[in-house]
């Protein structure tokens, strides 16, 4: 499917932001760990979280909802696997967790998912978890998906290339259930934000550990987690496509749903946009965004990888120079992004010229025409966005993978006054 848009003039109304995906497949992690059962509130409904929930079922966790509630009956310390398979799909937050949380038990099970899963590599992780005792390797020797991973993991030291704070946080996750401590050493960390993240559930759930920075990490052993409840807030990820949309289109959007004192990494995108002169406005935990006249500005996105599609708009829509730096694994995401938002930003008429860890873009005139989504969800979006703000009409492909985080995308931004409908490949050829 394909997202057709047409350009407004403004954009104006509220928005509730959708449920934190990272949070929701935390949640659903930590509360299958449990020898227990946990019940969670506003849980993401989305193609990720669905992933997660698959997954933490195939490894013997009962999850089932009522109403807003998800409920969640954990498989305790070691999982036990219902099928020798899982499909993580587009999902690689759940394919990491999964590799730590199927390396806790002690039979073997092969994590695989999607064609893009399939791409992205993760030997650093599989490394870790063997140093920690475990079996687990790539089927097709190219540190990617599919993967064989069997337990069980001791404790121990571990040294992690910290290429994605994903690997880091399936390991934080798993190490308190191990039988001895475990010490990780952290090479070459990114997305320190997500890090604090998964520290705060820890933190949270009573587990006892200790952390030099972002640069070791002591978690004790022989620890368990307690069935509880949780709330989950508001996604400041797909937060960033309203607040981009604010920026450019909008009379006035205000939105709601996020914790100002929340972890996550996009809050910053408050800040980004700020810097480039954007009018953003906190009152009584919520967002008020106007239309700015943005500016260039010099953007280190080593925290935010997932704001640099928006960000990399942003730019194109503003006067001068904008410089996106310092986010290399930006290329490791869904897809390769920097080279991704370089060629559709471009065929839009943007200057961009493409660097190894980033992009130097130059604002100028914009038009519509056809541009590929790559099956990436927040390609997509933000592409979709830019759109609403081009001269003509615009067709975005794989326009479905927003599903991804934001289900709803279309209808949402329609709600503010976009014109963005789904539309098949033969209907655009009529």
């Amino acid at each position: 499917m394909n997202f057709r848009v047409s350009p407004v003039q403004k954009l104006s109304g509220s928005v509730l932001v959708p449920s934190s995906k990272s949070h929701s497949i935390r949640a659903v992690a930590f509360a299958s760990l449990t020898d227990g059962i946990s019940r969670l509130r506003n849980l993401l409904s989305s193609r990720d979280t669905s992933a997660a929930i698959s997954a933490c079922i195939a490894l013997g966790a009962d999850i089932s909802t009522e109403g807003e509630i998800t409920i969640v009956k954990g498989f305790g310390k070691t999982p036990s696997p219902q099928t020798p398979s899982i499909n993580t799909l587009n999902s690689g937050t759940t394919t990491s967790f999964m590799i730590s949380i199927a390396a806790l038990g002690n039979k073997t099970v092969v994590i695989d998912g999607d064609e893009s899963i399939q791409k992205r590599p993760i030997q650093p992780l599989l490394s870790a978890v063997v140093q920690l005792g475990a079996s687990a390797r790539s089927i097709n020797n190219n540190g990617c998906p599919p993967l064989e991973v069997r337990g069980s993991m001791k404790g121990g030291t571990a040294i992690l290339d910290c290429k994605s704070s994903q690997y880091l946080s399936g390991l934080l996750i798993s190490a308190p259930l191990l039988s001895e401590n475990t010490e990780i050493i952290v090479k070459n960390v990114c997305e320190r934000p997500y890090i604090d993240m998964t520290c705060a559930w820890l933190e949270e759930l009573g587990i006892r550990f200790e952390r030099e920075g972002y640069e070791k990490f002591l978690i004790y052993g022989n620890q368990h987690y307690e069935p509880f409840e949780k709330e989950v807030p508001g996604d400041w990820s797909s937060a960033t496509f309203f607040l981009l949309a604010g920026v450019l289109l909008g009379e006035e959007i205000l939105l709601s749903g996020l914790n100002i004192a929340d972890t996550q990494a996009d809050k910053e995108v408050i800040n980004y946009l700020r810097l480039m002169g954007g009018k953003i406005e906190i009152e009584s935990g919520k967002v008020i965004v106007r239309k700015s006249k943005l500016h260039g500005a010099r953007l280190d996105l080593n925290n935010t990888p997932d704001a640099l599609p928006a960000m990399a708009v942003a730019g194109c829509f503003a006067e001068g120079e904008t410089i996106i730096e310092n986010v290399a694994h930006a290329r490791i995401k869904e897809t390769d992004r920097i080279k991704v938002m370089t060629e559709e930003l471009g065929k839009m008429g943007a200057i961009i010229e493409e660097k190894a860890d980033g992009m130097i873009i130059h604002g100028g005139s914009l038009n519509g025409g056809c541009f590929d989504g790559h099956n990436d969800h927040r390609v997509v979006m933000a592409l979709a966005v830019a759109a609403l703000g081009l001269k003509g009409e615009s067709i975005i492909s794989t326009a479905e993978a927003a599903n991804v985080t934001v289900p709803d995308f279309d209808k949402l931004m329609n709600s503010l006054g976009a014109r963005i409908e789904f539309v098949s490949t033969t209907e655009i050829s009529k």
